[in-house]
């Protein structure tokens, strides 16, 4: 009987030993970003961004194809380039069946091609397999290596749609100038890459994009982490370059502050110090990840501009970052 219990008891104690517990991995203390960094990322397919017309016809638009499908097969062969479907269709007749995606959905068509007067055949099809840009690097955690920048997604311009990742890289990155925002109309940085990789892409999320920090850790102070009741309006500060490679401090107000975590709007804000101002006019293109900091601790990074009062900005808790890090 007694063997029985115990039997019993250790099951009990070994099934609750092994039930999955939610634990956040993420360090207390995490590198605080601010430089600039490039931007690569290559498309999980090739993304439709524009229809043409050939000979008078619309020939994409007639076989049901719009802007935003993502083409991942041509005649049962796995696209992921341009490349891909210019081999495909160098080696198809008169049509070619393509496979897309649409709105989760994966769907087939056939798509009819024309030759131009060079012999050369024409979907009427203007398509993209990658998005560069620039943006600001948040934070690194010392501990996993795992970085975050941005602090929202990355879409496809003329779409809009959010860029599934198949891979890319952050890049060395120096700001060569500045133009400036004004009301109605942001600003933004412009700057040029490196080919110094600093990291690895991962994801592309509403709440930023998120990777493996390749080279070594720079050495640099760490922050703790800010949880929603060390945050108050007030006072604050954002890390950010203007110059070249050169971080610096810049004073802000903080006006609002949301706990939602499913929110990428949580703080507003806005730019008091009158040499980022005199700068840039306020927040500008290219800011977006800078990071947040007060009393100490870094609590977010920013994600956006008030268009119509520029001198305004929204930020993303780091926590809500953090976590979307570790999915």
């Amino acid at each position: 009987m007694f063997l029985k219990n115990l039997k019993k008891t250790f099951i009990t104690f070994l099934t609750s030993f092994i039930m999955p517990i939610s634990i956040l991995a993420y360090s207390d203390y995490i590198i605080a970003g601010g430089e600039n960094v490039g931007i690569e990322i290559n498309s999980k397919g090739v993304m439709v961004v524009g229809l043409y017309e050939i000979n008078g016809k619309y020939t994409a638009s007639e076989s049901g194809l719009k802007v935003g499908d993502m083409i991942i097969s041509l005649n049962k062969k796995p696209v992921e380039t341009i490349e891909d479907m210019t081999e495909i269709i160098g080696s198809a007749n008169d049509s070619v069946e393509v496979g897309f995606t649409r709105d989760n959905k994966t769907d087939y068509t056939t798509l009819t091609l024309i030759k131009d007067e060079n012999n050369v055949y024409k979907t009427g099809l203007y398509v993209k397999d990658s998005i560069k840009g620039i943006g600001t690097l948040t934070f690194i955690d010392p501990n996993t290596k795992i970085f975050g920048a941005l602090g929202h997604e990355i879409v496809e311009k003329t779409t809009g749609q959010i860029l599934e990742v198949k891979d890319g890289k952050i890049y060395d990155s120096t700001v060569t100038s500045i133009e400036p925002s004004r009301n109605g109309t942001p600003g933004e940085k412009n700057a040029i890459f490196s080919q110094t990789t600093k990291g690895t892409i991962k994801e592309n999320t509403n709440k930023g994009i998120f990777g493996t920090y390749d080279q070594e850790l720079p050495d640099k102070k760490l922050y703790k982490v800010a949880h929603t009741e060390d945050i108050h309006t007030g006072e604050a500060q954002i890390l950010t370059v203007l110059n070249d490679h050169e971080i610096k401090k810049y004073n802000i107000n903080i006006l609002k502050v949301s706990e939602s975590k499913e929110k990428t709007k949580n703080m507003l804000f806005e730019i008091t110090d009158q040499e980022l101002l005199e700068e840039t006019g306020g927040i500008i293109q290219g800011m977006s990840g800078s990071p947040i900091i007060q009393d100490e601790y870094i609590i977010g990074a920013v994600t956006h501009v008030v268009v119509d009062s520029p001198t305004k900005g929204y930020g993303i808790l780091i926590t809500n970052m953090l976590e979307e890090a570790e999915n």
